[in-house]
C-alpha cells in the first residue's frame, strides 16, 4: 500500500474550512490501523520550517500576491482573443488544440485546411469567427482549452445549470473563462472537494471513461466505526447494483476516530461510497474529494478555484 500512495504522499486530507485553518493533527492512511502510514501534511499547513517562516507571513501573502497576479494575466490572455473579430489561421487551428502554431503552419502549406469550403494555402491568413474551419475533415472551433481546478463546497450540484434552481458549481466559476465551462464528471451535492472544468470535449471524453480508470481519492466520515471485518468485505468488493463495486485502496486514517476512512476508487457509478457503506449498515457523514487524476486542492480553499499551469495539463495529457 505504500507503494499506492507514494506520489500523494505529502498531500494534506482536509474535510472543511476549519480544518484548513488549523496547523497542527495529523492526516495520514494506515491500512487496518497496523503498519507504515504516510503523513499528508503539506508544508502550507505549518509554514516551510527549513526557512522558519511560518503560515500568514509576509511571504506567504506574497506569494498569494504573485500567484493572483498570474491567475489574472492567463484570464485576459485568453479574454484578449474572445473579443477580437478575426484570427490567423495557424492561431485558430492552434487554439482548437490540433497542434502548435508552427505544426499548423505546415499543415495549411500542405493544403490540409479548408476555410468556407475553399483550400486555404496563404500564411497569414485571417479567419473570421463566423467562418467554418476543416482539418482532415473535421470542422474545428477555434476556443483555446481552459482547464479550471474548483474546490467544491457542500451544498452545490455538478451540473452547467438545474431546473430547480439550485446552487451549481458554474456558479462559483463564473469569472474563470470566458469560454462556456462543463464539469468533468460530477460530485453530488453533499459531497466536497477537487472538481475539473474545462472546454475541452476531447479531454472530458478522456477523463470520464471507464477505460481511462481515472484515480480518485476520497476522506470518508461515517457515522459510526468501521470494524476490521467490514473494511476486509470493502476491500474483497461489494456487490452492487451494476456489478462487484472493487475499491483500489481503504485505510483508516492516522490520528483519526476509526470512523474515518480514506478510500482510493477509479469506478464512477453513481453515489458508489455512500451506497458501499450502506450496504453494510453505515452512513456518510461526511465525503471529501482530495485527488482526481493526480490533482489535488492544495492551496485551493474551499469554494474557490485556479487555472491549472501548462505542466499540469500536459500531465493530463499523458495519463
Amino acid at each position: 500500500m505504500e507503494k499506492k500512495y507514494a506520489k500523494i504522499e505529502k498531500e494534506p486530507f482536509v474535510s472543511n474550512q476549519s480544518e484548513e485553518r488549523k496547523s497542527s493533527g495529523k492526516t495520514s492512511f494506515k491500512r487496518g490501523g497496523a503498519g507504515k502510514s504516510f503523513d499528508t501534511r503539506g508544508k502550507y499547513e505549518r509554514g516551510s520550517l527549513k526557512y522558519g517562516r511560518k503560515p500568514g507571513s509576509e511571504t506567504d501573502r506574497d506569494d498569494d500576491r504573485a500567484r493572483s497576479f498570474v491567475q489574472k494575466r492567463r484570464f485576459k490572455k485568453v479574454e484578449k482573443d474572445v473579443h477580437k473579430d478575426t484570427i490567423r489561421l495557424n492561431k485558430y487551428i492552434a487554439n482548437s488544440g490540433i497542434c502548435s502554431r508552427r505544426e499548423a503552419d505546415d499543415l495549411i502549406v500542405q493544403g490540409l485546411v479548408e476555410v468556407n469550403g475553399q483550400v486555404v494555402t496563404e500564411m497569414g491568413y485571417q479567419v473570421q469567427k463566423t467562418d467554418k474551419v476543416v482539418f482532415d475533415g473535421q470542422g474545428i472551433t477555434p476556443e483555446k482549452p481552459v482547464y479550471v481546478l474548483l474546490n467544491k463546497p457542500k451544498g452545490y450540484i455538478s451540473t452547467t445549470k438545474d431546473d430547480k434552481a439550485r446552487k451549481t458549481v458554474m456558479d462559483l466559476v463564473a469569472n474563470a473563462s470566458p469560454y462556456r465551462l462543463f464539469p468533468v464528471g460530477r460530485l453530488d451535492r453533499s459531497t466536497t472537494g477537487v472538481i475539473l472544468l474545462t472546454n475541452d470535449g476531447h479531454m472530458t471524453k478522456k477523463l470520464t471513461h471507464p477505460s481511462f480508470d481515472a484515480k480518485k481519492i476520497y476522506h470518508v466520515t461515517l457515522d459510526k466505526k468501521l470494524t476490521n471485518e467490514d473494511m476486509k468485505l470493502i476491500a474483497e468488493g461489494i456487490r452492487l447494483e451494476e456489478g462487484i463495486a472493487i475499491v483500489d485502496q481503504i485505510s483508516f486514517i492516522e490520528g483519526k476516530p476509526r470512523n474515518e476512512i480514506g478510500m482510493e476508487i477509479h469506478i464512477g457509478w453513481n453515489r458508489v461510497i455512500r451506497r458501499i457503506f450502506q450496504r453494510l449498515g453505515y452512513e456518510v457523514e461526511a465525503l471529501d474529494r482530495v485527488m482526481f487524476a493526480g490533482m489535488t486542492k492544495k492551496n485551493i480553499k474551499r469554494g474557490h478555484w485556479r487555472i491549472l499551469t501548462e505542466l499540469e495539463v500536459n500531465n493530463l495529457k499523458m495519463l
